[in-house]
């Protein structure tokens, strides 16, 4: 009887243990199978340890941007301030996890850091200016618009408003009337402070810089202490006018912006000069005809 209580015992035994260790396989099964689960949802969401997005491609990210700078521009001029700063936010994010090397060059990354960080301080000002809140919201999307279309960027549409300020920069020119000269270099400097950070991201350095040099230069020409003579004027819009179309990838051989000329008056002696030589070159040709002709007349 001894014996056989010691055999009950032990497998009482036997079968604790083993309910024991396939309790704690599935309760470690449950663990990790948890710890999956938060995984998997912390990589769907797009968070990591300090709440950083992972990082894009140049690419994806650039479509990204330009989809975001459409949204935000879309709510500032609906006026939707609640909307548009949590854009603005998600903008920041893409900025940061992207790296936009190969798209542009080191100018054109700072030049959207910049825009982005403009935008950021405009909307975070206490008092709401819809106008700063627009103009940032279009620089930026020109921006973003241009790094994902480099070859073909929105911004190119400005060539015509620009050019329309030449020609009158010309125009005053023609006049010697500084101030005139003055309300269109001021024009154009407005339009292209738009446009400029785009242009930065899709043209090569030395490109804006001889623009930006000839606009800074045109702009300090009403406050110069000596007078400038009017074929000076004129030869300044004309380097503007090369700056212009380098910058907008426009040929040489395109309208220029020079003022339209009269058409010539020839009068009654150029019209009988003129003639004079279509006679004497029908006559010309009549020759040279039946010359052909008794040359190869069968005999």
């Amino acid at each position: 009887m001894p014996r056989r209580g010691y055999y009950v015992l032990t497998g009482l035994v036997l079968c604790w243990l083993l309910a024991g260790g396939n309790t704690g396989k599935v309760m470690a099964d449950s663990s990790a199978a948890a710890a999956g689960s938060g995984l998997e949802n912390s990589l769907s969401t797009g968070s990591s340890v300090g709440g950083e997005s992972p990082a894009l491609t140049g690419r994806t990210g650039a479509q990204r941007l330009e989809q975001a700078a459409e949204t935000l521009y879309s709510y500032v001029l609906e006026g939707n301030v609640a909307k548009a700063r949590q854009e603005s936010g998600e903008i920041s994010q893409i900025v940061v996890s992207t790296s936009f090397e190969g798209l542009t060059s080191v100018e054109g990354i700072n030049a959207l850091s910049t825009v982005v960080m403009d935008l950021k301080t405009t909307m975070a000002a206490a008092q709401i200016n819809p106008q700063k809140w627009e103009a940032a919201a279009a620089k930026l999307r020109l921006a973003a618009n241009s790094l994902n279309h480099p070859k073909q960027p929105m911004w190119l549409q400005y060539y015509k408003l620009i050019r329309e300020d030449l020609n009158d920069m010309e125009q005053s020119a023609v006049a010697n009337n500084l101030k005139d000269w003055k309300t269109a270099v001021t024009r154009l400097q407005s339009r292209y402070d738009n446009i400029r950070p785009a242009v930065v991201i899709s043209r090569q350095p030395e490109v804006v810089n001889a623009f930006d040099s000839w606009l800074s230069y045109a702009a300090g020409i009403p406050s110069s202490s000596q007078p400038i003579e009017r074929t000076r004027l004129l030869e300044i819009v004309s380097y503007g006018q090369d700056a212009v179309r380098v910058m907008f990838g426009k040929e040489r051989d395109e309208p220029a912006l020079s003022l339209p000329l009269s058409p010539p008056e020839y009068g009654g002696w150029g019209l009988l000069a003129g003639a004079f030589i279509l006679a004497a070159l029908a006559y010309t040709g009549y020759r040279k005809y039946r010359g052909e002709n008794e040359e190869w007349k069968p005999v």
